[in-house]
């Protein structure tokens, strides 16, 4: 007959039917869900605390009542939220497409960057100096070359829509930073995965394709949701073209009005948009650290 004991001051139960849990253990147990308790409620106590200073600081302010009118007004607000959720569908249709176009270009970038051999050294440098200059050049700044620039040149067939040149702008500058956060990828692969898929038959390119591409990928995943997110957000700068999304929306109720509470509802809306992928971001990033944690014990 085998006799299941525990170890007295393990605390680590051995693997029994009808197992019973230590005194010893039960209290450990307690003693954690009391800190949980006790963290989880000087956090809110903390969290109140600090908003209440804040209202206060905020109603008391010499200017409060003339900021709550022209920027909290009720009124405004609904009648900004219906235009300004339509303009949004605007901006989701650029995440959308722009998205999947930056995801392509930035992965071509960075293949063509992490090329070797003397014979593509031409490619890669074209696709040093597209990273350096795109990455140089503020967003804003662009957006009004693409958006202004090419329809001043009057080619013929070449759009003029705003919406169309300025999701152009918006992919060529994020495409700079994707290509970068893959070619990074890329490079963390180690040389000798790309050395075993050669000595197994694979040419350079399926080695890249079917090695060296799915583990850069699969490691960069967060840091290409950031910039996604970041991309979100700048969807909105195509209204400096005329292009009525969610911003734009606001700003010609703003322009009637002259009331500034359609930009909070528009900036409101972003953020609500924004939240959930973040969070889904964090989630990514998270997963991927205990895999890499519980990979790194074994």
């Amino acid at each position: 007959m085998t006799v299941h004991k525990e170890e007295e001051g393990s605390g680590e139960p051995e693997a029994a039917e009808g197992y019973v849990p230590s005194q010893r253990r039960l209290e450990r147990e307690r003693h954690r869900r009391a800190r949980a308790r006790r963290a989880t409620a000087i956090g809110a106590l903390s969290t109140l605390v600090t908003a209440a200073v804040l209202y206060l600081v905020v109603v008391n302010a010499p200017g409060w009542a003339r900021t709550k009118e022209t920027f909290f007004d009720p009124g405004y607000a609904r009648e900004a939220f219906v235009k300004v959720l339509e303009g949004l569908w605007l901006n989701v249709r650029l995440l959308l497409v722009c998205g999947a176009a930056v995801l392509v270009l930035g992965m071509l970038i960075a293949v063509a960057r992490t090329l070797r051999g003397p014979v593509f050294f031409p490619l890669r440098f074209l696709a040093a100096a597209y990273t350096d200059f795109f990455r140089g050049l503020p967003l804003i700044i662009n957006l009004m070359i693409v958006v202004f620039g090419v329809p001043a040149l009057r080619l013929q067939g070449v759009t003029v829509d705003p919406v169309l040149l300025g999701g152009t702008a918006l992919t060529l500058t994020y495409s700079a930073y994707v290509a970068e956060v893959f070619r990074a990828g890329i490079e963390s692969v180690h040389p000798s995965q790309r050395a075993a898929a050669r000595s197994l038959g694979l040419s350079n390119r399926q080695a890249l394709r079917h090695v060296v591409l799915p583990q850069a990928v699969r490691r960069q995943v967060p840091p290409l949701l950031n910039d996604l997110v970041s991309l979100q957000k700048d969807t909105g700068l195509v209204s400096i073209g005329g292009a009525v999304d969610a911003v734009r929306a606001a700003d010609i109720i703003v322009g009637r009005s002259l009331n500034y509470t359609p930009y909070i509802v528009a900036g409101l809306v972003f953020v609500a948009l924004t939240i959930p992928m973040t969070r889904f971001t964090d989630w990514v990033t998270a997963r991927m650290d205990r895999r890499q944690t519980q990979g790194g014990a074994i």
